[in-house]
């Protein structure tokens, strides 16, 4: 007897191997992958060669409504992408000799059972047999010797299986360690998936462009941004860049993971412009030190300036180029030791109008990495998209944000949005 070509046995069989899965600790927890597993796996089983749609698995398992849209919402792409990795992780370790394979092959929402190849070996059968024994002194004489191999061969093998069960239990103790203090959260959540879904709707990877100032003379001796009118034939160094943007970079990483999406990392001054036609681009950094930044238009009402009058004067600025009433016209970060800087978070149109830019920068190297941090957490991004509010096209807008950071020690601990003007 059989259900849709595939005989009951098999059915049962396939249907214990996910529920294997769903039961390991790779899993647990995970209550979205585990839906999305066995809703796959059952609609493998019982529609064979019928391929599910992302919109049937939004609609039906995630609840999604009928406008539900993939362009905009990527809940199914990034699960399903999760759900790939967590299916590898699991067959190089706990379901490594699991009797069925399941896979999902890429740019496909179908499930792959595969039964695992070789005849099955029972844990109780022995891979060699002894030897029937030879009569007279010459056979014993062999026996004894192949009794001495065996012997041998039998004590080495133990050792090399207490050294090999010594290493995986040391490496499934830090799995178990990492694991217990990593977060699997069940679902993207939805604001993060949006504001970056441009950058991650294509299979191209978008360039996360970081600062890489001018400078000339020594660390040692004194260094300085390049000026051209005093600096001019002197060598420059372009080998530096702040600390913000370093952990900045960790932390797009980290969320592009989660988005299930890569990431390409180029200093600014390397940036050519066929990069910037073909690619989508994200520039950490302002443009005193991304000077890349000088040749691609990016924000037109929060923009970075040198104080040309005043007793700031020649310090880098945020200015508005349009302040309301009773706003002013330029933000400072204080003066050292840094307690407050301000950030721009910009989303707007590249050179080709289907690329996408978005800058995060700050006056100081501690606001480039506050902007990145406020684009990167749930809580935050939720605040951002909330601001903004949904466009009749259900798509995000072009826009502008100002950041005021709050900084302790040169660590940004909170940072609130002072403005957010949106370019239709």
């Amino acid at each position: 007897m059989s259900v849709t070509g595939v005989s009951v046995a098999e059915r049962e069989e396939k249907l214990r191997q996910v529920e294997r899965i769903v039961g390991s600790e790779l899993l647990h927890g995970s209550e979205s992958l585990c839906k999305l597993l066995r809703y796959l796996a059952e609609h493998c089983i019982d529609h064979p060669g019928t391929a599910v749609k992302e919109y049937q698995i939004a609609t039906e398992l995630f609840k999604r409504p009928d406008n539900f849209d993939p362009r905009i919402d990527a809940t199914v792409r990034v699960q399903t992408g999760r759900l790939r990795s967590k299916l590898t992780e699991y067959y190089a370790s706990a379901g490594a000799k699991d009797p069925w394979i399941i896979e999902i092959p890429k740019g496909s929402y179908a499930l792959a059972f595969l039964p695992r190849g070789g005849p099955a070996v029972s844990e109780g059968s022995t891979a060699a047999t002894l030897p029937v024994r030879e009569r007279g002194a010459a056979g014993a004489s062999r026996t004894r010797q192949y009794n001495a191999w065996l012997v041998a061969v039998v004590v080495l093998s133990s050792i090399c299986v207490l050294l090999a069960a010594g290493t995986v239990t040391l490496l499934l103790s830090r799995t178990a360690d990492h694991r217990a203090t990593k977060t699997d959260p069940q679902d993207p959540p939805t604001a993060l998936a949006f504001l970056w879904n441009d950058f991650v709707a294509t299979a191209e990877e978008p360039w996360v462009v970081f600062s890489n100032a001018e400078f000339v003379g020594r660390p040692e001796t004194g260094m300085h941004y390049y000026n051209p009118a005093s600096d001019r034939g002197k060598p420059i160094l372009d080998h530096y860049t702040g600390v913000g943007e370093v952990l900045a970079i960790h932390e797009l990483d980290r969320v592009f993971g989660s988005l299930n999406h890569g990431l390409r990392v180029k200093r600014g001054r390397l940036l050519s412009l066929d990069d910037a036609k073909n690619n989508n681009l994200i520039f950490i950094g302002s443009p005193s030190e991304n000077l890349s930044l000088r040749e691609i238009p990016t924000t037109q009402d929060f923009v970075f300036q040198r104080m040309t009058s005043g007793p700031r004067m020649g310090d880098l600025s945020v200015s508005d180029t349009s302040p309301g009433p009773g706003e002013p016209k330029s933000y400072l970060a204080s003066e050292i030791p840094l307690t407050e800087d301000y950030a721009v978070i910009g989303l707007m149109p590249g050179l080709n109008p289907a690329r996408w830019v978005m800058l995060l920068a700050g006056i100081t190297t501690i606001g480039t990495q506050a902007a990145v941090e406020y684009v990167s957490r749930p809580n935050t991004v939720e605040k951002l998209v909330s601001r903004m509010g949904r466009s009749p096209s259900g798509k995000i807008v072009p826009f502008e944000c100002l950041l005021r950071v709050k900084v302790s020690q040169g660590v940004p601990v909170q940072s609130e949005i002072l403005a957010l003007h949106l370019r239709h």
